[in-house]
């Protein structure tokens, strides 16, 4: 059984990677810190009790189905919302115009262009489909150390090989992601 103090250690330990993890997965940092947040409360609240060996494993159970469990409630939104006849005013009621009530909403949140963040996103794209065509020890390894945030040493347990081949793997991933953007005209 973990004490409570075993397992605050083991959440402060895992919030960071969790939090850059989500943040990959959703693109929403707000949206990624709920998720972190909800997780770290359902492993508390429901397997508080568990052995600490069986933490990381239930912790990032709980941490993927909270993740899928966001972008089903955004298709849900999304599909509730698509129907523009929704937005049509009632009888009796002024006139309703959508754009001005969206652009009034957004721009206290707007903080990039439109094209800048059109941009941003087939740039992410283009780095997600070069990450997808690393081979498969060298994406493991990247994505390891780099997304999760996880040292050499970690990164090796959790692949099974040694700290030097995780250290081979990365800068092969990275020497392959530099030489395929800037194929693509994009300068990493």
């Amino acid at each position: 059984m973990a004490t409570e103090r075993e397992l605050s250690d083991f959440l402060k330990s895992v919030e960071k990677r969790a939090f850059k993890r989500s943040v990959y997965h959703v693109r929403d940092e707000e949206a990624a810190l709920d998720i972190v947040q909800d997780s770290m409360m359902k492993l508390a609240e429901h397997y508080g009790d568990k052995p600490p060996t069986e933490l990381p494993m239930l912790f990032q159970r709980i941490l993927s189905n909270c993740t899928l469990d966001w972008f089903r409630r955004q298709k849900t939104r999304k599909a509730l919302f698509s129907n523009l006849s929704d937005f049509e005013p009632a009888e009796g009621e002024g006139d309703f115009d959508l754009l001005e009530t969206y652009s009034a909403a957004s721009n206290s949140q707007q903080i990039e262009s439109a094209e800048d963040s059109t941009k941003r996103a087939q740039i992410l794209r283009e780095i997600e489909t070069e990450i997808l065509e690393l081979p498969g020890r060298q994406r493991e390894a990247f994505l390891m150390r780099y997304w999760e945030d996880m040292d050499v040493a970690e990164t090796a347990a959790a692949m099974g090989c040694s700290e030097g081949s995780v250290k081979t793997h990365c800068s092969r991933a990275v020497q392959a992601l530099s030489k395929a953007l800037k194929a693509k005209g994009l300068q990493p």
